[in-house]
Order: structure tokens, then C-alpha cells, then sequence
């Protein structure tokens, strides 16, 4: 591929997503959204879905 030429835009995976979210409410002392965020991230690494609730929390972070 040429340097001139567009490279593909990487979209952010849903877990990174996660991780970018835990790390602003941790920031902003948003104790809700981090522990929404700790059972997203945990559901997720033993191969669960996580609650319809938790992840509206998350998805509603940044809106």
C-alpha cells in the first residue's frame, strides 16, 4: 500500500470501549459506571454476556 493512499479507520472494539469508560468514571469518582463497567468487563473474560443493565450504564456514559 502507498503512504499516499487512506489508511482503514480501526473502530474501537467493544472492550476497549469498556476500558475507556472505566477509566473516565474512575476519573470523574463515578462509582455507578465503574462497577457497571467491572461486571461488563468480568462477564466478558468468563465468555458470559453481560446484563442488558450494565451495558446500557456504559453505552449511556458518554451521550
Amino acid at each position: 500500500m502507498a503512504l499516499s493512499q487512506a489508511q482503514p479507520v480501526q473502530e474501537a472494539s467493544p472492550a476497549d470501549t469498556v476500558w475507556t469508560v472505566l477509566d473516565a468514571a474512575n476519573d470523574l469518582g463515578d462509582t455507578l459506571t465503574v462497577d457497571a463497567c467491572r461486571r461488563v468487563i468480568d462477564a466478558t473474560l468468563r465468555g458470559h454476556e453481560a446484563a442488558a443493565s450494565d451495558m446500557a450504564v456504559v453505552a449511556a456514559f458518554f451521550s
